[in-house]
């Protein structure tokens, strides 16, 4: 990993995945980019935006954002790495439901994971 690919100044993008919310979609689970702070949604979600941004921008290290949670993985190698402590918030907000957003979680979300 160098250190082009993480830049540990940069907030996140927002409490939530970016496309998502543009898209009025939900996600399961969110990761933050260590190279731009862009939040996107997990492999799991519907839109698998984390991962999406990854191939569109090149950025391979991303940082989990759930609260109590404080893993590092690199698209790059398909496993975890370790990084330095990021601009805060390192999560998204403790009373934002996950899934999430609230309000947009179908009833029937689990059925709709990707594996």
């Amino acid at each position: 990993m160098s250190a082009a690919e993480i830049d540990p100044t940069v907030p996140p993008s927002g409490p939530g995945c970016v496309e998502c919310e543009q898209q009025e979609g939900w996600w399961v689970a969110l990761r933050r980019c260590a190279a731009c702070g862009h939040v996107g949604c997990c492999d799991s979600s519907p839109g698998q935006h984390a991962s999406a941004h990854w191939r569109a921008t090149g950025h391979p290290v991303m940082r989990t954002y759930e609260p109590g949670q404080d893993w590092w993985w690199d698209y790059s190698q398909g496993d975890y790495t370790l990084g330095p402590d990021l601009a805060p918030p390192v999560s998204h907000p403790e009373d934002q439901p996950t899934p999430g957003p609230e309000g947009r979680v179908p009833p029937d979300w689990r059925a709709r994971l990707h594996a």
